[in-house]
């Protein structure tokens, strides 16, 4: 039987640390080539796009493998273009890291014929899978998001953090675009009863800001963020417990693209088969069959077919259909996981095109999910978090029937 009184602790970076700061402009190159597609008439499923960026003291580097409709001259334009407007947007306009005095290398070249061949679909030949790989999605009642308390919630401070900083609230100006937070929460009967400890590291611009300063702005958000009562007389509060935290962004630490996988997951809380998602186009598995897995088992639980799922894809390179699936209820499920397994395969095609048509994936709605984690976000109109929906829980359940 699983541990029913526990701590369990997850942590999320905000959208100016330097590790999201290339994943968000990784993401922003997929959806400017999905733009770009669409605007010369190309079909989006042909575009592609593994993108991978490194930040340092105002120095961008953009390398990968793309194909599209622009010629050489005008993407590495657009790509700087792009690369500009989202560190304008998550607020860098320091001396060390600034968005206008950054010196950007765009390094794309056409993707590798011998990978391609593999993937796109040829005379009867489905397009296969982009890579070999394991991939998860889980799901749990803990959140009204189907997601674990101690990710959701880390996200959800830096999110509100964030809003406030952008919108100048009074002292909240005073904050930079980098930061880091982490809580630890106290589950009893198997449930998130409380939080035990609370950290946040939050960069500030005015060098004056002592731990205890940047403590007082911070803690009216953190505590409207958190459900009432989870903060007691004996949480342990840990802001900025270094000191002085002004240098912050790439300019403080260098950044890569897919450093935060387990930030964008389920903070540890469920399995993570290795692959990043940002700055890939959905024909790469390591996101698209991610994303599929957390819809499957999003659905099942909203389904009431079991309180947690996890559920496990395997695929080869080149070859369209999923090796194996495997479904885990963690003894909640209300129906045999064999019987599951069976009934999920039938309600969705797990092919790399299937999932792509299924959740509509061919569009520009990446850059958005580059902070603040790939699940557990709202699904929005113009199809953005799309693997959010719980528009399967019927059929799965009449299936399992």
């Amino acid at each position: 039987m699983a541990r029913q009184n526990y701590l369990f602790t997850s942590e999320s970076v905000s959208e100016g640390h330097p590790d999201k700061v290339c994943d968000r402009i990784s993401d922003e190159v997929v959806d400017l080539f999905f733009k770009e597609a669409i605007k010369a008439g190309m079909d989006p499923a042909q575009v592609r796009v593994a993108c991978e960026t490194m930040a340092t003291t105002n120095r961008v580097v953009i390398a990968g493998e793309v194909r599209t409709s622009l010629d050489e001259k005008t993407l590495k334009s657009k790509v700087k273009s792009a690369a500009r407007r989202a560190i304008k947007a998550i607020g860098y306009e320091q001396d060390g890291f600034h968005w206008k005095k950054a010196k950007i290398d765009v390094l794309l070249h056409a993707q590798s014929a011998d990978i391609a061949q593999g993937v796109d679909s040829n005379g009867n030949k489905d397009e296969g899978a982009g890579d070999q790989g394991i991939m998860f999605g889980y799901a749990c009642r803990e959140t009204p998001e189907l997601m674990p308390a101690p990710i959701y919630y880390s996200h959800k401070i830096l999110e509100v953090l964030t809003k406030a900083r952008h919108a100048k609230e009074g002292e909240a100006a005073k904050l930079g675009p980098d930061a880091k937070s982490q809580v630890t929460i106290k589950y009893e009967n198997g449930k998130p009863v409380g939080v035990t400890q609370i950290v946040l590291s939050t960069q500030h611009l005015d060098d004056s800001l002592t731990s205890d300063d940047v403590r007082r702005i911070v803690e009216p958000y953190i505590r409207a963020t958190l459900p009432e009562g989870w903060i007691t007389d004996e949480t342990a509060w840990h802001v900025n417990p270094t000191g002085k935290f002004v240098i912050g962004g790439p300019d403080g630490d260098a950044g890569l693209t897919g450093r935060k996988i387990i930030v964008d997951t389920y903070g540890g809380a469920a399995p993570h088969g290795g692959g990043a998602f940002s700055g890939k186009d959905p024909t790469k598995v390591d996101r698209s069959a991610a994303y599929a897995a957390r819809y499957l088992a999003k659905n099942v639980v909203a389904a009431k077919l079991a309180d947690r799922c996890t559920i496990q894809l395997s695929y080869a390179i080149g070859v369209a259909k999923p090796l194996s699936i495997y479904v885990d209820t963690h003894g909640t499920g209300k129906v045999d996981e064999a019987k599951l397994e069976q009934a999920l395969m039938q309600a969705m095609d797990l092919s790399p095109r299937g999932i792509r048509n299924h959740l509509a994936l061919n569009r520009p709605i990446y850059a958005r999910t580059s902070s603040y984690g790939h699940f557990g976000r709202k699904h929005m109109r113009d199809g953005g978090f799309s693997w959010e929906k719980t528009d399967l829980a019927d059929q799965i359940k009449a299936l399992c029937a």
